[in-house]
């Protein structure tokens, strides 16, 4: 590509950027170019002086380091390295502890000095840490200062933990956390109340004295930030925007977390496009939205001064360019999510046939159904689908612990009642209660204790499918075993979870699967529950079942689809929004105070009707029929 046209492709980029089809393509070029750092300097005789950084983001370069060292015979006995930071107080010793994370995921299994390793301490006495991290500066300095700094970015724009409103000369230091930040951490730590307030971290004049900054970024939780601090004005409200100040920094990315770069999400600002059908359906869309005009009103005029000139010329004239995607939209509108019977069926999302359809919904939770297609899930068991539920995790994270103590008491006071005195069940509560007293933050229940949590959920969610009108035979409890795997490591088969799926596919033999698609957290609970149920179409795609089978994507009560990916939208009235949510209602467990709500306050009733009201108030703004609600899929090609 001539450097003119990429010039003109980046001119909204105050730094370097190189973007990656995924993170572990990235992640293998930035270790690549720290094994040359160490492999250059070794030759000379010299030490090589890594700053290195925690959290899942830098895990694909450990373990390509780790690789390069078993197999390519990479030596780490020349490499001294500085972390960037450590939660305050925090045992070394303890699972969160930015110590144990290095050398499970690097020290251990290379050959590198542990004198050579340093890393912020999170035991010291609060009177001892100005001087440790003066100590920390001087002995940067005193190897010759950091060659290479690896960072990644958190959603508050904080690099190291250097949080809004740190200064550009910053030094080592202890610092106070972002409440955004600590909730980021909470499911490390079993809920933010646990999560440290403190961190001795890198200061930015630190982390700027590097010979080369690296900052790295994968998936669609960082996109925005990311936009911010590549596009965006130096400001001390993001810390990371005063990385364009280097000439010695580029950021590394996914695909996903370059996703609302100017040049990948509204490309006609930037450059010519290939206009294809998607690419201009959210052209018109986003030009609608950016002038908060029905799609039918836009003119030559608004595209001409909104980069898109191009399309109006190619494509034009505008007026037929406006009519085509206000029908596209139109014709994503349905009230037959099952497909409307004996219909002409070219226009709509949905096959008329067969009228009534075998249908299963995954919910990685044992809410999500409800809460993110409630509305729809009713729709389907009203107009007499053969609908089954299909809950795939036992979600027993997300139960307090004094409920699981509550129930079981009921157990005993119910046993009681009946003249029946059940010893086992005294004692799981008492060895429970026990437990209790000294648990530690993010530390695993004992296997009773998650079974009662389990069981809660599980009442919960039978309770919600009944109401929506299922028998007990449609209502499947996959408990597939990685969800409590996990806990112990994160390096797991799901081989089993595979099979038991695929039994549930082959005895269902469903025309129609929905399933959760929110995959902006790879490694949540959401996008591998999507993986263990594509792996399991795919093996099955030689029976005839599949080939006719469709794959629709739901999203959360946290964020829906962008307008422009939306292929089916099922409009809700005022009456199913309420059933909806009294279906929600019956996860009591859940309901005013969930142990992992996110950075959201509302409950999640309040976050599916608010997210639901707003689809049907964009549709309403673009030109279209306005409605109570709107569940929102895309469907997702095999």
């Amino acid at each position: 590509m001539p450097r003119l046209n990429l010039l003109e492709e980046t001119r909204f980029e105050k730094l370097p950027v190189k973007v990656y089809p995924d993170m572990y393509s990235a992640s293998k070029a930035v270790a690549q170019r720290i094994a040359a750092i160490i492999k250059q300097k070794t030759q000379k005789g010299e030490k090589v002086v890594l700053g290195l950084a925690t959290g899942v983001t830098p895990i694909g370069v450990y373990n390509e380091l780790v690789r390069l060292y078993r197999e390519e015979g990479l030596s780490f006995k020349n490499v001294v390295t500085f972390n960037l930071d450590e939660y305050y107080p925090m045992n070394p010793e303890a699972p969160q502890s930015y110590k144990v994370f290095m050398y499970k995921h690097l020290f251990d299994h290379v050959d590198i000095d542990p004198q050579n390793v340093h890393i912020p301490d999170g035991a010291l006495a609060q009177d001892d840490i100005a001087a440790f991290c003066l100590d920390y500066e001087q002995k940067i300095t005193a190897y010759g200062g950091l060659d290479l700094q690896i960072l990644g970015i958190g959603r508050t724009g904080h690099i190291g933990f250097n949080e809004p409103g740190s200064a550009p000369n910053s030094g080592t230091r202890l610092v106070t956390l972002d409440e955004l930040t600590r909730g980021d951490a909470a499911h490390d730590f079993g809920g933010k109340a646990n999560v440290p307030l403190k961190a001795i971290t890198m200061g930015i004049g630190t982390i700027f004295k590097a010979r080369e900054i690296i900052l790295m970024a994968w998936n669609a939780k960082k996109a925005e930030i990311i936009k911010k601090a590549v596009e965006g004005e130096i400001s001390s409200d993001i810390p990371a925007t005063y990385l364009q100040h280097s000439d010695n920094v580029e950021f590394v990315l996914d695909i996903a977390a370059a996703s609302a770069l100017t040049r990948f999400n509204t490309p006609w600002l930037v450059k010519d496009c290939i206009w294809d059908e998607w690419l201009i359906k959210k052209a018109v869309i986003w030009l609608a939205k950016t002038l908060n005009k029905p799609i039918l009103k836009l003119t030559d005029e608004d595209y001409n001064n909104h980069g898109m000139a191009q399309l109006a010329t190619e494509k034009g004239p505008v007026y037929d360019i406006n009519i085509h995607i206000f029908n596209k939209l139109q014709h994503t509108i349905t009230g037959w999510p099952g497909g409307k019977p004996n219909a002409d069926d070219s226009q709509r999302p949905e096959r008329a046939e067969p009228a009534k359809k075998r249908v299963i919904v995954f919910s990685p939770h044992p809410d999500d159904d409800v809460i993110s297609m409630g509305g729809t899930f009713i729709r389907l068991a009203d107009q007499g689908h053969d609908v089954h539920v299909a809950y795939q995790t036992s979600g027993n994270t997300a139960v307090w612990d004094d409920d699981a103590l509550r129930f079981v008491e009921f157990a005993m006071d119910f046993l009681q009642s009946q003249n029946t005195d059940d010893q086992k069940i005294k004692s799981i509560y008492n060895a429970a209660r026990n437990f209790l007293k000294t648990k530690q933050p993010n530390e695993r229940d004992p296997q009773e204790v998650e079974t009662i949590k389990g069981l809660i959920r599980k009442g919960e969610a039978i309770a919600g499918a009944r109401f929506v009108g299922l028998d007990d035979a449609h209502i499947h409890f996959q408990n597939l075993p990685f969800y409590d795997r996990r806990k112990v490591s994160k390096e797991v088969s799901y081989e089993d979870d595979i099979l038991k799926t695929m039994t549930l596919l082959q005895q269902v033999k469903p025309h129609q699967i929905y399933s959760a698609g929110d995959f902006a957290d790879p490694h949540g609970t959401h996008k591998i529950c999507f993986d263990i149920l594509y792996e399991s179409l795919k093996r099955l795609s030689n029976e005839d079942w599949v080939k006719d089978c469709w794959l629709w994507l739901y999203r959360g009560a946290w964020h829906e689809f962008e307008t422009h990916e939306i292929e089916m939208c099922v409009p809700l009235s005022p009456k199913e929004v309420e059933r909806k949510r009294e279906a929600i209602f019956k996860h009591q467990s859940q309901k005013d105070r969930p142990v992992f709500p996110g950075d959201d306050a509302r409950e999640f009733w309040m976050r599916a009707e608010d997210r639901t009201s707003e689809t049907a108030k964009i549709y309403n703004q673009l030109g279209l029929a306005e409605y109570e609600a709107m569940e929102a899929f895309v469907r997702f090609k095999f």
